[in-house]
């Protein structure tokens, strides 16, 4: 059974950083491109990041381009999401998943975990 586990978030300024992990258990987490889906109160679950299964190709959503950097250990089957000059408008549940190619769009495998809260203050 696919478990998908996501830490790090909390409560951050406008401006401040926070890096997301996700720990995937269930598949041979190498052989799966991943990625970052992000939910706002009130709104429907959105694409935020996805990283490519040898972690060499990236593809980001326009409004986190050049703030957000995702990225991957295999050794340690987690995904992170490193956020930085992070606005309100990045409050959001923050949920990952696995997913077969990063392009033309990601597509999610799994059942959604939990998700991690990140709140930005103004």
């Amino acid at each position: 059974q696919v478990q998908l586990v996501e830490s790090g978030g909390g409560l951050v300024q406008a401006g401040g950083s926070l890096t997301l992990s996700c720990a995937a258990s269930g598949r041979t987490f190498s052989n799966y491109a991943m990625g970052w889906f992000r939910q706002a109160p009130g709104k429907e679950r959105e694409f935020v990041a996805a990283i490519s299964r040898s972690g060499g190709t990236t593809n980001y959503a326009d409004s986190v381009k050049g703030r957000f950097t995702i990225s991957r250990d295999d050794a340690k089957n987690t995904v992170y999401l490193q956020m930085n000059s992070l606005k309100p408008e990045d409050t959001a549940v923050y949920y990952c998943n696995a997913g077969t190619s990063i392009y033309p769009s990601f597509i999610a495998l799994d059942a959604w975990g939990q998700g991690t809260l990140v709140t930005v203050s103004s």
